[in-house]
């Protein structure tokens, strides 16, 4: 399993940028105990509905706050408490900001040594998504709005959790620019145009083809419009007779591993979905992930491409892993590496964008 050193990505093991942590769904019990970037964190839901992410253990012996069924600080209801997350081994109660603001059995003051490290945390489009910074700073671009979530005509995603992935995130972006694995893994044929652009945190990728089972006509070409915001966030829009709006999301656990979701938005003709539009939405979702597992199952099983014996017309790997490492790398740095890769590159087809004539 290669390390982000073995990439030479940069003096940081984890990106920079907005990750997926968590399906709403998934606090359904209250407390959810996940790990990202090397660190045991829990998510919890205060009373308020706010989402809160806290590093995993209690600073008084090392308890773990989220894993735990049987002391009476959960049998009597007590592990949430207003916007606060209480240790169940011997109920020291923390704030949002991660300080700890009472000790149940100790007349004293806590320890101000007593925190727990603490995450933003915004929920949208029926997800969570928390900001890492090695460098500890606050956002440097906004969180995607995923503006079709919950709009007339649109049927909400169910987000999937695919599971995680013994393989670096650079394997996985490399994606966006591989314009030869598109015949022989998805099934695209006639294929029209491929293109990529670079613009500061956005990657993009805007494809013109048909396709052996997915296109409505013989030949009839559809285009997806798919971009990075950052390096975990991969959204893509299918253009055609049946729009959809997919969501692909990866957050490394480890170095070397990474957590995978899959979601996708479908329009329909009614401003209402009805009971039919919602089925026929699902059995999208159903196609997607199945296209999807096409990728998946080749990142599981390949060994590392430290660095790619490239051929004319795979696309352009060499400027995808430039426009990554600024991610790697103090934000100072990340305009640098954004001047090498900033612009238009076109593998197939015209210089004449596809998105440029899109209404």
């Amino acid at each position: 399993m290669a390390k982000t050193s073995d990439y030479g990505l940069g003096e940081f093991t984890y990106p920079r940028g907005w990750f997926m942590a968590a399906r709403s769904q998934d606090l359904a019990s209250g407390v959810f105990s996940v790990r990202y970037f090397g660190e045991d964190m829990v998510i919890y839901r205060g009373q308020s509905g706010q989402a809160y992410m806290v590093e995993a253990y209690c600073p008084h012996m090392g308890t773990h706050l989220g894993r735990n069924t049987t002391s009476y600080v959960i049998k009597d209801g007590m592990h949430m408490e207003g916007e606060n997350i209480r240790c169940p081994y011997h109920g020291w109660r923390f704030g949002p900001d991660g300080r700890c603001n009472q000790i149940p059995y100790s007349p004293a003051s806590p320890p101000k040594a007593a925190r727990l490290k603490t995450w933003t945390v915004i929920e949208r489009a029926g997800c969570l998504w928390t900001w890492y910074d090695p460098e500890g700073g606050e956002p440097d671009y906004g969180l995607p709005a995923f503006e079709n979530y919950d709009a007339l005509h649109w049927v909400n995603w169910n987000v999937r959790t695919l599971g995680d992935l013994d393989c670096h995130p650079q394997e996985v972006v490399d994606n966006i620019a591989d314009k030869a694995h598109l015949e022989p893994v998805h099934g695209s044929i006639d294929m029209v145009s491929f293109e990529n652009e670079f613009a500061g945190h956005v990657c993009r990728q805007v494809l013109s083809a048909g396709h052996k089972t997915l296109a409505t006509g013989a030949g009839e070409p559809m285009t997806n419009d798919t971009w990075y915001t950052g390096p975990g966030i991969l959204q893509s829009a299918m253009i055609g007779a049946n729009p959809s709006h997919m969501l692909i999301a990866h957050t490394p656990i480890d170095d070397g591993r990474v957590r995978v979701w899959y979601g996708l938005l479908v329009k329909t003709a009614n401003a209402q979905p009805t009971t039919a539009d919602i089925a026929l939405a699902r059995n999208y979702e159903e196609a997607g992930v199945d296209a999807f597992a096409q990728d998946f199952e080749i990142w599981a099983n390949k060994r590392p491409c430290i660095n790619p014996m490239m051929a004319r017309g795979d696309g352009p790997f060499d400027k995808v892993r430039i426009w990554y490492r600024q991610f790697y790398n103090p934000r100072a740095q990340a305009q640098a590496f954004q001047k090498r890769v900033d612009g238009r590159y076109v593998t197939k087809g015209t210089k004449v964008a596809p998105w440029d004539t899109i209404a």
